[in-house]
């Protein structure tokens, strides 16, 4: 009997449970621990010193919860400190940036590549990189006229034009994610990219999928939407099987569990039940504070 696997995935609020949502619908065979420091949201504004001292205290906490891999659902602190936190960690961790950047080389139709993203992410210009190193790696687009031109070198494919949206979060935090509000948000920072060419916009937070029926309102169906969370899954998967492999090793006993999902956050718990059961419809039962000094 295959020991049921324990995940963490943490986010500056509720915008990863945009990620567990993916995770929940392709791998339902997991218990996840869930933990929003919404007391600190949002990260976009962030020093990288900051985010890495996040980072830490949440993963520590996950793992005392008994996470066995943690799920960094946030842009922000995947593109600047998940390096250094996997050097102080010895337990799988898994980002946003690369496997965002490996879709949105994939869908790119045209090889025009946007991105929206918090401050802290375009600032990093980790997508910009991560672009690159997959495209070294061997991933090419669907697209095969594409794929052809960019390998005999016609046809660059590349992230064009990025933009830094600080508004959204604070607007999927406050549950305000369909108002009008938003729309006229949304018109403001998404102008310009129709006219740059961009075919692949990566929604780079995981907070922007709450928003997007206000973005396909501005910019129409014919650029694709880039959702990270989707290639995620692909990378937990690697992972789980990792850990399936280092248990057939080991004599384990087999606890039964009955619990599935636990959340916790660092703010206000109505707060983050409310708006995170308008993704994850009765998902979310209880909500646990945690508060820890800065």
């Amino acid at each position: 009997m295959r020991r049921q696997h324990v995940i963490g995935m943490f986010d500056s609020g509720v915008g990863g449970l945009t990620v567990m949502k993916e995770i929940l619908e392709q791998i339902p065979d997991l218990r996840i621990i869930y933990f929003g420091d919404t007391a600190r949201v949002p990260y976009g504004n962030r020093s990288k010193e900051e985010l890495i001292h996040f980072g830490e205290e949440i993963i520590t906490f996950l793992i005392s919860q008994g996470a066995e891999a943690v799920v960094i659902a946030c842009n922000t602190s995947s593109a600047n400190a998940l390096p250094e936190l996997k050097k102080n960690f010895d337990i799988p961790l898994i980002g946003t940036i690369e496997p965002g950047a490996r879709l949105a080389v994939h869908k790119t139709s045209g090889g025009k590549i946007g991105l929206i993203a918090t401050e802290g992410t375009v600032r990093s210009k980790a997508y910009n990189s991560a672009i690159s190193r997959v495209l070294a790696k061997g991933v090419l687009p669907e697209n095969r006229e594409l794929s052809e031109s960019w390998q005999e070198g016609e046809q660059p494919i590349a992230l064009v034009k990025s933009q830094a949206c600080p508004l959204f979060v604070p607007l999927v935090e406050a549950g305000l994610s369909k108002t009008p509000e938003a729309r006229g948000i949304a018109r403001t920072y998404l102008t310009g990219f129709a006219a740059a060419g961009v075919d692949a916009l990566i929604l780079g937070c995981t907070h922007y999928p709450f928003l997007v029926p206000v973005i396909r309102d501005v910019l129409g169906e014919k650029i694709a939407l880039i959702d990270p969370a989707k290639a995620m899954v692909d990378e937990l998967r690697k992972v789980l099987k990792e850990l399936d492999q280092a248990q057939e090793t080991k004599t384990m006993s087999i606890v039964k569990e009955t619990w599935k999902l636990r959340f916790f956050v660092s703010g206000d718990p109505e707060l983050f039940q409310s708006v995170g059961n308008t993704l994850l419809p009765g998902h979310i039962q209880e909500v646990r504070q945690v508060t820890w000094g800065d």
